[in-house]
């Protein structure tokens, strides 16, 4: 998507601190007893938003942290900064976590162990999917890499032994930076209520982007920390890989979003990549947009002959891409595939080489 298109959607959100971001190791406060903390990363997507909730627990006053940052020194020196500056002399209280990808969840076992005493445990509170994929992906050896998933990429057409071999040396990703979990977590489920300085804050589950997604909205003060579920700028990242080689996730995503709609359309929405914004519904309308524009482009790719993910991977993604992010992209362009798959309009056969390949029906 070009950037001038990405322009004028956004031109349909409202941004009501307009340009303005918390400064680095500081907050901004974005509504009574709500802040906002900006972290960098490392990546193409170079910073992740982390909310800071006032809160009272079991009595002790103090604040819930909302997602972590990845696992790095410069992190942690972040938050030290945080500690002294934003949090008012008050202790972290408890750690929510949206979901298990590593910049929401890296620093979560550093995080509870920093702010557990014997008399109070700072504990993790994410969804049961999530923080049992989260501890697999940290205890096994091939996070995110190894053999298993170079040959899931090789059956989606990535054939050149260069790429295979990077995917199969790649056996710490996940584990590089989250290195450990809490041993033991509060589970949060879809629907439930979570009582956060005396509000009341609604657990909403997502699915398509990671296992059980949690977002969180209070109706009181009209805000939903949206998570990886509503970004106001990009759109989430959507795949499917080996792990469930035949997942739909594309589809599950978009019904994820949908449960966003009875929401106010003037919900301030606090987006873990991008600035906050209002304009929930036609950011939803927008991602249905893009997704169904992609999947047009798709089944004209797939109208005359039949095609593996990596031959479509230039129609969805028009920019270089280094390995990296080609496994990303890669991982989307199967979740486009298979929704149309599963919906009839495309067919699906393996090759004698192996690799499944796609055509209209």
């Amino acid at each position: 998507m070009s950037t001038s298109v990405i322009d004028e959607l956004e031109r349909a959100l409202h941004y009501p601190l307009a340009d303005q971001l918390p400064p680095p190791g500081g907050a901004m406060e974005l509504a009574p007893g709500v802040k906002w903390l900006r972290m960098g990363l490392p990546f193409a997507l170079n910073h992740v938003n982390i909310w800071l909730l006032r809160d009272r627990l079991e009595g002790r006053e103090g604040w819930t942290v909302v997602d972590t940052c990845i696992d790095r020194p410069e992190s942690r020196a972040d938050w030290e900064r945080v500690f002294v500056a934003e949090l008012d002399g008050l202790p972290v209280l408890r750690v929510l976590a949206t979901h298990m990808h590593p910049d929401h969840v890296g620093l979560a076992h550093w995080l509870c162990e920093r702010w557990s005493t014997p008399e109070h445990e700072c504990r993790l509170w994410m969804s049961a999917a999530d923080y049992q994929a989260a501890r697999y992906a940290c205890q096994v050896v091939n996070s995110f890499g190894g053999e298993r998933l170079a040959d899931y990429f090789r059956s989606h057409g990535m054939t050149r032994p260069g790429d295979l071999e990077q995917v199969r040396q790649r056996k710490s990703y996940y584990s590089g930076l989250v290195p450990a979990l809490p041993p033991c977590y509060a589970r949060l489920m879809d629907g439930a209520s979570l009582t956060i300085g005396g509000l009341a804050w609604r657990c909403i589950a997502g699915y398509g982007h990671s296992p059980e997604h949690m977002a969180l909205y209070c109706e009181q003060i009209n805000v939903l920390i949206s998570g990886d579920m509503a970004l106001p700028r990009i759109s989430t990242n959507v795949s499917v890989y080996e792990m469930e080689p035949e997942a739909d996730a594309l589809t599950q995503f978009l019904d994820s979003i949908d449960r966003f709609l009875p929401l106010p359309e003037d919900t301030l929405v606090l987006p873990s990549h991008g600035k906050p914004f209002r304009g929930l519904h036609t950011r939803i309308r927008q991602l249905h947009d893009h997704h169904h524009e992609r999947l047009d482009e798709v089944m004209h790719a797939a109208k005359d002959k039949p095609v593996c993910a990596y031959d479509v991977l230039p129609v969805l993604f028009r920019r270089p891409l280094d390995l990296h992010q080609t496994t990303f992209a890669l991982g989307e362009t199967v979740a486009h595939l298979h929704r149309l798959w599963y919906g009839g309009q495309l067919r699906r056969m393996r090759g004698a080489d192996g690799i499944w390949r796609f055509q209209a029906v």
